[in-house]
């Protein structure tokens, strides 16, 4: 089997994030096999662009051809991508020795249509006590209770995701007006995942071991932050389904409730009862978590229960067409990738 050809896109959008560009850019350069060709696409920002023009000549810069959001900056590098694979990865990722070597060989299997790594927080303050290794999803991280060795996966995160570039254009790309934009989180690597595979009939695969490391900003590291992405992260999974089959797509987030939680509830109440005998330090810190775990669980119901009511409200507003929406729109359809923009 011919070795398949490998682009890699890396979006960004401000120029606070410069730095963490160049860190990004620079480990994937130095990853054995290199990737044929790194693009990297800018968010409406043409100064910026500019900038990065200068400074990294040597990959394809370009700007974001879609409405404003990640999507369709990664929309745009896809297009324009010639690889047979096409790897996203983030302005604020460190990839690890071996990571897209992970990732391309897992289309050995010619059922697999996209591949995702292992995600390590990196945090810029330590990780808090209070804070359960289950909810490292709520800063970007691969959490306790993921598998540990490769094998197949509902989705992949975005931060460390390869796919087949012609799955990928089957499936009409990410959906834009629906991922990330400013404050707002919506889960569009989980909604890709579940489409392609839908389009397709093909599969998904995890390879723990293709590491990243994901920057964790000290402002995320409050409790107030953990609490409003909990939140976030509630709404976004039922506005995902309400676009695809209901509830059949959260399958994974209902095993989460029922598996995950409850063993990290009984491992850290145990840990704080036994803690209780060795002072009280080791007992307040469990005890944090089990705060933690329940209340980030009711954050995460709050948030779907709200958007569950908000989408119950009547609305005269039409539906955009499926297709690719001109810049500066918010309809939330899903790009065809190579349609006329």
């Amino acid at each position: 089997m011919p070795t398949p050809t490998v682009s890699v896109v890396v979006p960004t959008h401000h120029p606070d994030r410069l730095a963490g560009l160049h860190a990004a850019v620079d480990s994937v350069r130095r990853q054995d096999p290199a990737p044929d060709e790194i693009i990297v696409v800018v968010d409406h920002h043409p100064a910026l662009a500019d900038r990065i023009t200068r400074e990294l000549p040597d990959v394809t810069v370009l700007a974001n051809a879609y409405q404003r959001g990640v999507s369709g900056n990664r929309n745009t590098g896809a297009e324009h991508a010639h690889g047979d694979l096409v790897v996203f990865c983030d302005d604020d990722v460190v990839a690890h020795p071996g990571w897209l070597a992970g990732l391309v060989a897992a289309f050995d299997d010619p059922s697999v249509i996209g591949a995702g790594g292992g995600i390590a927080p990196a945090w810029q303050q330590r990780q808090p006590e209070w804070f359960p290794d289950e909810f490292r999803w709520a800063v970007g991280g691969s959490y306790a209770g993921q598998p540990d060795r490769p094998g197949p996966v509902r989705n992949v995160w975005s931060a460390s995701m390869a796919v087949r570039r012609t799955a990928f254009r089957q499936a009409g790309g990410f959906r834009t007006g629906f991922g990330k934009v400013g404050d707002r989180a919506r889960p569009e690597d989980t909604e890709l995942c579940l489409r392609m595979s839908a389009v397709t009939g093909g599969r998904w695969w995890y390879v723990p071991q293709a590491m990243i490391s994901h920057g964790v900003p000290a402002s995320h590291s409050t409790f107030r932050y953990f609490l409003r992405r909990c939140f976030a992260e509630g709404r976004g999974k039922i506005a995902m389904a309400a676009l695809l089959d209901g509830a059949p797509s959260l399958g994974a987030e209902q095993d989460y409730l029922r598996r995950t939680l409850p063993r990290a509830l009984r491992r850290e109440a145990g840990a704080a009862v036994r803690g209780a005998g060795r002072g009280r330090g080791a007992a307040r810190r469990h005890a944090a978590r089990v705060g933690a775990i329940l209340a980030g669980t009711a954050a995460a119901a709050a948030g779907a229960l709200t958007e569950t009511a908000v989408s119950a409200r009547p609305s005269t507003r039409t539906t955009p067409p499926t297709g690719t929406t001109p810049a500066g729109t918010a309809a939330t359809t899903r790009p065809t990738i190579g349609a006329q923009r």
